[in-house]
């Protein structure tokens, strides 16, 4: 028992030296809470049952009580989202006079509900344009309750819009929690308009400087990546616009990879698997180039 205390007596004291070079940059703030995943999928969960009510509980399916039902909903939205924020601005501010108060968060959560029309509208936008571009589906609910590329988009319009409020690190959970859900990697500072259709989803990945305008359509293992990094003096990576703009009516097939600050233009679709890196414009076809049938 005395070697077992003094090894782990030995352990305690190397995982709390601070000083160390690989350990030093991690944050180390006592006594301050990070933002809490189970409480985070609550309010998801909330507020996709505020946006399509009685889709995900059968508290909100009854007509005549559903405007009671959304204002305890919105209740408990506010009070969830204030203790996240005032979690995220206390945990991942780098310096204390940059920190925000108690107030301040709960102004945040208040400017986030004013969000939530506009949220609603844009995904009811997303579920029209999956169901138009899907023969499989027999209904908008059907596409609510069973594609993972609608709870992709709910995660992603949530996470966008409390980005633009200026939120740390809240909106990276929020996406990646879709992530590990649908195969689906959306980054929240992606712009993307709306009636946007991802059919399947699997693989999808989307990059921070995306910008996507309407009516585009995306099949699964697309990428909108970047191409390089431009670093600073110090050699860090700059957080420059670095990945494609994909313009109205845009079809993008099965595995291409679009890289690069480019510009799709409007109307034009891209085939499967092609590799991508220069701009293209309105209108264009581009396709892998057919396999001859000749003998080699």
């Amino acid at each position: 028992m005395t070697q077992l205390a003094d090894l782990i007596q030995k352990n305690i004291e190397a995982l709390n030296d601070c000083e160390c070079n690989e350990y030093k940059n991690i944050p180390q703030k006592d006594g301050q809470s990070l933002p809490n995943m189970t409480k985070l999928k609550e309010f998801i969960f909330l507020v996709k049952e505020i946006v399509f009510p009685g889709f995900f509980s059968e508290a909100g399916s009854n007509g005549s009580t559903r405007k009671y039902y959304l204002g305890m909903q919105m209740e408990k939205l506010n009070s969830l989202l204030t203790e996240q924020i005032r979690n995220s601005l206390l945990f991942f501010t780098e310096r204390e006079s940059d920190v925000l108060d108690a107030g301040d968060a709960e102004l945040l959560a208040m400017s986030f509900l004013e969000k939530v029309p506009k949220i609603k509208r844009l995904l009811c936008t997303d579920v029209q344009a999956m169901f138009d571009n899907d023969p499989a589906a027999k209904s908008t609910g059907e596409v609510i309750i069973c594609y993972p590329s609608i709870q992709a988009m709910i995660h992603y319009r949530v996470a966008h819009e409390l980005l633009l409020l200026g939120i740390p690190v809240l909106p990276r959970i929020i996406t990646e929690l879709a992530h590990s859900a649908t195969g689906i990697d959306i980054h929240p500072g992606a712009q993307i308009g709306e009636y946007f259709s991802i059919d399947h989803g699997t693989g999808v990945v989307i990059g921070e400087t995306a910008i996507i305008g309407n009516h585009v359509n995306l099949y699964k293992g697309v990428t909108l990546g970047a191409k390089n990094f431009v670093l600073d003096e110090c050699g860090n990576p700059k957080n420059v616009p670095r990945h494609p703009i994909i313009e109205d009516n845009v079809v993008i097939y099965s595995n291409a990879t679009v890289l690069g600050r480019i510009t799709i233009g409007h109307d034009s679709v891209i085939g499967g698997n092609v590799w991508l890196t220069n701009g293209v414009p309105p209108h264009s076809r581009v396709l892998q180039q057919k396999a001859s049938s000749g003998e080699i």
